[in-house]
């Protein structure tokens, strides 16, 4: 069992009672910081590290027996939510949270889904068990922990549940809710862990707003944030709390890999490893800045745009934000400040990664992790003897879809890579003499005049194409002072141009069945001039296992697209940032030209898959510029068996829909191909 030593360290800055457990309700410490040391093993011992549990609480103890765990760090979206809770969570959260709720099987999901809000909530309500959490039973005693969990809040959670926690009104067992005045030290595999924790999305416009929190936490409608406060009010824990002899881990929601702001206050905190959680990906990753910036001046970089990012806000509301704080208030204002504006020096005189007097170790040393949600992946720290091993497992995805493409690929004709004759393939072993003579293209070398055209008027298959010094064909239409009819010229033409399509079609087809190994014996597909050629009634459809006849067309569209309408000033930068959290999601933004005089123009956003797209659908704000965008997925739209393009409009005519001229002028869907 693991033990735990309480202590209190001297007076921080604090602005709020400590967090529980055994929160001090009086005296002269009742702004101390909140630390205990919890003895998990002195030789060896294994961490597990999950994110994204989503209120499926009853795994925590299987993911911790399969990994040999004596202790679980979890990087946020625990599931603090309570049976009140539903009320207090809006409708769009509400939805979100019942989309991806592993608690919820999917034929009641649909059925969830299919309601309106407030039939939604009385479903939910009525529930025999829980569908949202599994933490009601935590905290009646009916679930409990068998390892230590140390957790930070994540992005959809209940601040009412967590400020609970923070006054010491609520407490469970082996569970231990980190923020920033609440550490732990882990004594484990002969080091101290220091553990430190940031929770709540990462929000920028939103670090100066508590919402319906109180002091330095911020949230409310069923999603929390962070602020800058708390990132003031954890500088200033990890100072009181500084020991030399500790290695220093930083636990958070949002990942310093994508945001500068939080990889400098890894910097100010002297983190020597951070675990953060991921956008739902498929894989954990792992890395130092070292090893993924060219220098010292690309972190830098990284860096000074989370500074900018920061200031621009802050320039904004400053002046209200003086006018309602407290001086202890200030003091960690201060102290927030001071991470955003703590950028490295430059490397002077240094070569891409060589060392210089003036760089911080800190850039090389710190190691981080990015987990994904605990369904596909986990990492695990195995510490023993005073090293820390990392052993990360994700789910990864699945390609066996390309073999099956390649496969079907491979059936395809061959497209011809220029006017030239294609070299012949040998034919196979089985193939008929007449067959092989007729897949044998024409000479294109010097050669002796033609022979002329035997007397039907037909040309020979062995004959060249085209010769370069034609007989003319009895019967072939001649006026009697030797001049040619143009109309018996345009008509010879046009067989001429007919047989040489023909002779390629054969030719490609030859190409297609040598690639793909076919041992069928070939059959000769010569026809006569003015036949209509067997090949294209010949080809089947996909859904019948045939090759697709190849177009001109750009290929589909992203399937995992959002279309919404936005002031016909916004810019892309402003796009992206309209998705808060979700927009390192995003792989391209189409804004098509506003037409003149339009109060909107239209936006396409699309995004890695269909997982970040649901991020985005569901965690951006409510507003970009003032307007109140409605932000819809872009589904297809076919106009029955005879359409000729996706995402074509109801309208009359030849040129598509609105929707479908949108969709092509941003470059995200082909433009409709009619043929006459």
């Amino acid at each position: 069992m693991a033990s735990t030593n309480s202590s209190q360290k001297p007076g921080a800055s604090s602005s709020r009672p400590s967090a529980s457990p055994m929160p001090p309700t009086s005296g002269p410490n009742k702004n101390a910081v909140n630390t205990q040391t919890v003895v998990i093993d002195n030789n060896q011992g294994r961490i597990l590290a999950i994110a994204d549990i989503r209120g499926k609480l009853s795994q925590l103890n299987d993911l911790a027996a399969e990994a040999g765990a004596k202790a679980i760090l979890h990087t946020g979206d625990f599931g603090f939510f309570e049976q009140a809770s539903l009320q207090r969570i809006s409708d769009r959260t509400l939805r979100h949270m019942i989309m991806y709720s592993p608690l919820i099987q999917q034929d009641k999901r649909n059925q969830l889904l299919d309601q309106q809000p407030p039939q939604m909530r009385q479903s939910l309500a009525a529930s025999p068990t829980p569908l949202l959490s599994e933490f009601p039973l935590l905290l009646n005693g009916q679930l409990k922990l068998n390892v230590p969990v140390f957790t930070v809040w994540g992005a959809c959670e209940d601040v009412a549940v967590l400020e609970k926690f923070r006054s010491g009104a609520y407490h469970v067992d082996n569970l231990h809710v980190l923020d920033e005045a609440t550490t732990r030290v882990l004594d484990i595999g002969g080091i101290k862990l220091r553990l430190l924790g940031l929770g709540g999305a990462f929000v920028p416009h939103r670090m100066f707003d508590n919402g319906d929190g109180q002091a330095t936490v911020a949230g409310g409608q069923g999603t929390m944030w962070t602020t800058a406060l708390q990132i003031g009010e954890l500088v200033d824990t990890s100072q009181k709390v500084f020991d030399a002899s500790e290695t220093r881990l930083l636990l958070t929601h949002a990942s310093p890999g994508r945001e500068g702001l939080l990889a400098q206050l890894a910097l100010v905190v002297k983190a020597d490893l951070t675990v953060s959680a991921g956008l739902h990906f498929r894989y954990s990753s792992s890395w130092n800045e070292f090893s993924v910036q060219n220098d010292l001046d690309g972190y830098r970089q990284k860096l000074i745009s989370g500074k900018d990012s920061f200031e621009r806000i802050w320039e904004n509301v400053k002046t209200q934000v003086d006018a309602v704080i407290d001086e202890p208030q200030r003091v960690l204002l201060e102290k927030a400040i001071m991470v955003a504006e703590r950028i490295l020096p430059a490397a002077a005189n240094s070569a891409a990664g060589g060392a210089t007097a003036t760089e911080d170790p800190a850039w090389k040393n710190c190691w981080n992790w990015n987990l994904c949600d605990a369904a596909y992946g986990s990492l695990v720290l195995d510490i023993k003897e005073g090293r820390v091993s990392g052993e990360l497992k994700s789910q990864g995805f699945n390609f066996a879809y390309r073999r099956t493409a390649a496969t079907q690929a491979a059936g395809a004709p061959a497209p011809a890579a220029s006017g030239l004759p294609a070299a012949a393939p040998a034919p196979p072993a089985n193939t008929a003499p007449a067959a092989a003579a007729a897949a044998i293209p024409a000479p294109t070398g010097p050669s002796k005049a033609a022979t002329p055209a035997p007397s039907d008027g037909k040309q020979s298959a062995s004959t060249p194409a085209k010769p370069s010094t034609p007989a003319p064909a009895p019967g072939s239409a001649e006026k009697t002072n030797g001049a040619t009819d143009p109309k018996a010229a345009k008509k010879e033409k046009r067989k001429e141009k007919e047989r040489e399509k023909r002779e390629k079609e054969k030719e490609e087809k030859a190409a297609a069945a040598a690639a793909a190994k076919d041992e069928k014996p070939t059959v000769n597909t010569s026809v006569a001039d003015g036949a209509k050629s067997p090949d294209a009634d010949a080809l089947l459809s996909p859904s019948e296992g045939g090759a697709r006849t190849p177009t001109s067309r750009k290929g589909p569209r992203n399937p995992w697209t959002l279309f919404m309408k936005v002031p016909p000033t916004t810019t892309e930068a402003e796009v992206r940032d309209f998705f808060n959290d979700a927009k390192d999601g995003i792989t391209k933004v189409a804004m098509p030209p506003a037409p003149p005089n339009r109060p909107t123009r239209i936006v396409y956003v699309e995004f890695g898959d269909e997982e970040a797209m649901k991020a985005g659908q569901t965690k951006h704000a409510e507003k970009i510029k003032d307007m109140e965008p409605r932000v819809v997925v872009a589904e297809d739209r076919s106009d029955g068996p005879g359409s000729q393009g996706t995402l074509r409009g109801r309208g009359r005519g030849r040129g598509g829909g609105f929707a479908h001229r949108g969709l092509a002028a941003a470059g995200l869907a082909p433009k409709a191909r009619h043929d006459d």
